[in-house]
């Protein structure tokens, strides 16, 4: 069952508008100039009295984020902890190191000692990729040393103890110094990948609590004792929307025992904010604990909610809150922060093609919605105890001021670590306090935490950052936010492409009013029969082809294009309905549906783009008395074949790149799809198409596959499939009489990725799980072929292992399936046979596919251990992984790669920047991505295709591709021809 309801407006609206609204209900509430004028002093204070060299504000004054020395620094601090091999550590360092210039001036004295040591630790560092001999071995070792430990004194300033013991000493340390100190102490978790992490996590909250209650007082508020953050995503490994009613199940029991024993101690635990999609189901969370609250321990007031100003729901956020907490007849605690994943909710958006952004694009507007919401959670004093977290003095300012007009108890917040300068300053006022979120965890898991604060605060627009900058004057810092920007500061998802090219609309599947279109198509009826083409129809469509070449090549490229961008509307206009065809027939999850129906559009637009730009006639330079023109025409008659695993993306790829480039389709779906591709060609009939120059043959590859390709003036043939058949097309045309007929043939392949000890074992997780599983590993780009490092293997392995049997296989119309059936059950039977001789040759890392159950052809994800590269020998078109050890030389191991014979998709996953880009180099493959998944090339961005036994080229999506379906003409006029040349003479002296 999905979650029933949305609590919350719609995320995804005007900012101009929300902004607008927030700045009228501040209008009187707040006087900024009054504001400024007391935050001044504070300023001028921590400038003349800064904090000490390794605090935050004084790092990144001497190394700015946005220069390579601070960009350097931040990545080393990333990942030098974690690598567990020498060889590796010195090549990080030195890749990193290497990229900066450490020997200018720096301000002061430590600065210069520090910038001084880097810049001599590098003479000692090999050059990125090169040898180095024992004496450099040696220093570079030492080097490394020191780093290590230089990074280690960097986590000790933004993390309070590696165990809660320590934190709370350190605490009970700075309370001594600063009495109207608390503390929110902040275990590290970050999301579990695995049960066995988000118990680990669990079992890190119990302890924390425990060792809090044992100094807590019960008889004083939560509000004046020390209290704990928790992340719901490190409880439990798939906290996500659509897995609601697993989430409600197993998770609400974890987190209530946390919340009973903060109870009995009175102390404050606070849920920690995650990103959008995850707000709604927080909240649901977040009311099944309040129930319980009210049921069990009614007189407790510390339980906790973060909430993210840069959110264009904030207020209503508040305005929710404050209504459960009246409902139940209780008291929370909230936390308002500005925003933790700013970044990440813009890249999803523009991902996602959301209709706009769910957080503020300009900084200022996020100013002016903390600010509202501070206003709202002050109106609410029996409700909420109001918590704000700022670093800003203008903002804390301002919040002083608001809240003596309400005359009702707050705290203020800061991070450990951060903000000391200004708070030093006010906390001179002893009726304000102050309550440190400090985080409290190993150094080498810090890393992510660490890295996200450098990067949120050392922007140039962070007040932190700005702070630190005695160039940056007091108006300039302190200037008013309440103000309105006309536009956003960054182009709308519909127009990432630019002006010529829209980018296709999706939707977000945790938005309840989003999906109820999708599940109200799913109602429609079944999906309908196709009536298989005989090979007289075929020689019958092939003569209707021809004859309509001529017709739809002259129409002008402007109306063809034209023509593709009124399918590619209607698509987009009619994605519920493909979106429900696709998972009744196709058998994809809605996640895959919805990505495939925006591939398609996407495909329809980009290439009406193209073939406008590509089918201009050139004008070519030479001699005078002569003009030279190169155009392009259409071929002919084009077969399209297209594969079942992508029915409608890359069947309206091929005919929509045909179709533009003037030339007619006989087009062949795959047996498995024929509906898909029906419905997409009426679409394209529809829209204009005409129907002679579009026509369906559906039918059995060996009988109306091989028909058409034998078919006398086809004039080319564009395949997606399998090595087999793109050969045995090949050999076909090639023996046929006439004119020499271009094949372009994208099939699949063994595709690899390299993993080195450098790399974050959860990114590596999350991108191995999704490349190797996520579609029932049914892509040809899917991993197939897992290279990890021997230093980290054992921990990664195990990671993927958790992550893996934590998908759900089953029925791909639930909201819940990640992986549905394999297509049919001649494919079943051929992975199945793999899966046995994989059983008696390597080493199974997950359990044994089940046999057939209820749902035919359901296989879970299936991984195994081989000895080399060279024994994984063919690619299983399934959800089957092979994992491979490594050591030595990562090239050796790309080179092996290479001799695979395949070239389609390669994974990098390194912080080794220069170590990236030779080994993306260095392979033999059409797609490299480092870092990231190996899945979902995105029309125009990552134009996709291989080489070798991946294909020919050239590739879908990109700007050379729509060359290989055309003809093209030199035409050369001599001009003269009519007596002389009298443009060069009207350009000259030389007439009388």
């Amino acid at each position: 069952m999905p979650r029933p309801i949305d609590r919350l407006p719609f995320p995804y609206r005007s900012e101009n508008a929300t902004v607008s609204q927030r700045l009228a209900a501040l209008q009187g509430a707040l006087d900024w100039a009054a504001a400024a004028a007391v935050a001044a002093p504070w300023v001028r204070a921590v400038r003349e009295n800064p904090p000490p060299f390794w605090a935050m504000e004084s790092l990144l004054k001497e190394y700015p984020i946005s220069s390579a020395e601070g960009l350097a620094l931040m990545r080393l601090a990333e990942a030098l902890l974690r690598v567990p091999d020498a060889e590796t550590a010195i090549a990080l360092t030195a890749d990193q190191l290497g990229r900066a210039d450490f020997d200018g001036a720096a301000d002061s004295t430590l600065a210069r000692l520090s910038s001084t040591a880097i810049a001599m630790s590098k003479k000692f560092l090999p050059e990125s990729g090169g040898e180095a001999g024992l004496m450099a071995k040696l220093g570079a070792k030492t080097v490394v040393a020191a780093t290590l430990r230089a990074v280690q004194l960097l986590g000790r300033q933004f993390v309070l103890g590696q165990t809660i013991e320590e934190g709370m000493k350190e605490a009970a340390s700075a309370r001594k110094k600063q009495g109207n100190l608390s503390f929110s102490f902040d275990m590290l978790g970050e999301g579990a990948r695995t049960d066995a992490d988000a118990l680990r996590y669990l079992a890190s909250y119990e302890n924390a609590i425990a060792a809090i209650a044992r100094t807590a007082d019960p008889a004083r508020s939560p509000a004046h004792n020390d209290g704990i953050s928790i992340k719901l995503s490190a409880l439990h490994p798939r906290y996500e929307d659509v897995q609601y009613e697993r989430v409600m199940e197993e998770l609400v029991p974890r987190v209530w025992t946390l919340c009973r024993a903060a109870a009995i101690a009175n102390l404050n635990l606070t849920i920690d904010a995650e990103e959008v999609d995850r707000l709604e189901l927080s909240l649901a969370v977040f009311e099944a604990l309040a129930q319980r609250v009210t049921e069990h321990c009614p007189q407790w007031a510390g339980l906790g909610l973060a909430m993210q100003a840069y959110q264009s729901r904030a207020v209503e956020l508040i305005e929710h809150v404050a209504a459960l907490a009246r409902q139940y007849k209780i008291k929370f605690m909230c936390r308002l922060v500005k925003g933790a994943y700013w970044d990440a909710e813009i890249k999803r958006a523009q991902e996602l093609g959301l209709p706009t952004y769910p957080v503020f694009t300009h900084k200022h507007h996020t100013d002016v919605s903390y600010l509202a919401c501070a206003r709202a959670l002050l109106d609410a004093p029996d409700a909420i105890f109001p918590q704000f977290a700022t670093h800003n003095a203008g903002t804390i300012s301002a919040i002083l001021q608001m809240a003596s007009r309400h005359g009702v108890p707050f705290e203020l917040q800061r991070l450990h670590g951060m903000g000391e300068g200004i708070y030093r300053e006010v906390l001179k006022n002893p009726l304000v306090t102050c309550r440190v979120y400090a985080p409290v965890g190993a150094h080498r898991d810090l890393l992510a935490y660490l890295v996200r604060r450098l990067l949120e605060n050392g922007a140039n627009s962070s007040f932190v950052h700005q702070l630190a900058d005695a160039s940056v004057g007091m108006d300039e810092l302190l200037i008013s936010p309440l103000r309105l920007e006309p536009q956003p500061a960054l182009p709308l998802p519909a127009d990432l492409y630019g002006a010529t090219r829209a980018n296709s609309q999706g939707l977000d599947l945790a938005v309840a009013s989003m999906r109820e279109p999708l599940l109200a198509a799913l109602a429609s009826p079944p999906v309908p029969a196709v009536a298989e083409s005989s090979v007289a129809e075929v020689d019958v469509a092939s003569a209707a082809a021809l004859a309509a070449f001529a017709g739809w090549n002259h129409t002008p490229v402007v109306e063809r294009a034209a023509i593709l961008r009124r399918a590619a509307d209607a698509l987009q206009q009619q994605l519920p309905r493909f979106c429900a065809l696709l998972v009744k027939e196709a058998h994809k999850t809605w996640g895959d549906a919805v990505s495939e129906v925006r591939e398609a559009v996407d495909f329809l637009r980009f290439y009406a783009c193209d073939a406008e730009r590509v089918m201009a006639p050139q004008t070519l330079p030479g001699p005078t008395g002569e003009s030279n023109t190169l155009r392009l025409e259409g071929r002919g008659a084009w077969v399209c074949i297209s594969p079942w695993n992508f029915p409608l993306a890359i069947f309206m790829g091929q005919v929509a790149a045909a179709l533009g480039t003037g030339n007619t389709v006989l087009a062949k779906p795959a047996e498995q799809t024929p509906a898909v591709a029906r419905a997409a060609v009426a679409l394209l009939h529809a829209a204009g198409v005409p129907v002679n120059a579009l026509q369906l043959l559906h039918g059995p590859g060996e009988t109306v596959g091989a028909s058409l390709v034998a078919q006398a003036g086809i004039a080319g043939v564009v395949f997606t499939g399998s090595t087999q058949v793109a050969k045995t097309i090949q050999r076909a045309l090639a023996a046929k009489d006439g004119a020499i007929v271009p094949l372009i043939a994208e099939t699949g392949g063994i595709n690899a990725m390299l993993v080195d000890s450098t790399a974050l074992p959860e990114q590596v997780a999350d991108a191995v799980v999704q490349s190797a599983f996520r579609s029932a590993g049914q892509r040809c780009s899917a991993l197939r072929l897992l290279c990890l490092h021997e230093g980290i293997a054992d921990h990664v392995i195990e990671m993927i292992q958790g992550a893996a049997k934590e998908l759900v296989a089953g029925l791909p119309a639930e909201l819940s399936t990640d992986l549905g059936p394999v297509i049919d059950a001649e494919a079943f039977e051929g992975i199945g046979r793999h899966l046995q001789r994989l059983h008696a040759e390597a080493t199974a890392l997950l359990p044994a596919a089940a046999p057939a159950t209820a749902l035919p052809n359901l296989i879970p994800p299936q991984m195994f251990e081989v000895k080399t590269i060279a024994d994984v020998k063919a690619e299983i078109f399934g959800p089957v992984l092979q994992v491979v050890r490594w050591g030595g030389d990562p090239m050796a191991v790309i080179q092996q790669i290479n001799a695979l014979g395949y070239g389609l998709t390669l994974g990098i996953q390194t912080r080794i920047d220069s170590r990236a880009q030779a080994l993306a180099t260095a392979a033999r493959v059409g797609n490299v991505y480092v870092n990231r998944n190996m899945i979902g090339a995105v029309v125009g961005v990552q134009p996709f295709g291989g080489e070798g036994l991946s294909g020919t080229g050239p590739k879908a999506g990109g700007p050379h591709y729509l060359l290989r379906f055309c003809a093209e003409q030199t035409l050369t006029i001599n001009t003269t021809a009519a007596g002389g040349n009298v443009a060069l003479f009207a350009g000259s002296a030389q007439g009388s």
